[in-house]
């Protein structure tokens, strides 16, 4: 790739950052949920963009070129470890021979929306480190 084109990508990194936090959770919703359940679990987690609001506590509020991650309350490894537990719940559900309910999968889905925010977050770090 020429320069000038790397060069436009990375002026570009923020837009695609944003783009991909929907193309992500659109992708994994339409592959992975039953036909008739995906666009609910789309809105379910692109709710989950809502964790930030942590950036609502920083100054300043936006700083292109912050990482989220280990930086933002809701970013930090605490956080993210609960997120994954959300994840794995419904999975530790079946594994007890429990039937699962509808609400312990809604906290599944709303666990996958988390992680696939913080990974998209943290290629983001990843990205502004490589430039």
């Amino acid at each position: 790739m020429s320069e000038s084109v790397l060069s436009l990508i990375n002026e570009q990194r923020a837009v695609i950052h944003l783009f991909l936090h929907g193309l992500v959770p659109l992708a994994v919703a339409y592959w992975c949920a039953p036909a008739n359940r995906w666009k609910m679990l789309l809105l379910v987690m692109l709710a989950t963009m809502v964790v930030d609001i942590d950036h609502l506590l920083a100054t300043p509020i936006y700083a292109p070129n912050r990482c989220s991650i280990l930086f933002h309350p809701l970013h930090q490894l605490l956080p993210i470890t609960l997120y994954v537990f959300m994840t794995v719940w419904p999975c530790l559900k079946r594994g007890l021979r429990r039937k699962v309910k509808p609400i312990e999968r809604l906290v599944g889905w709303v666990g996958i929306g988390l992680l696939i925010h913080m990974l998209l977050d943290g290629l983001d770090c990843w990205w502004m480190k490589a430039l």
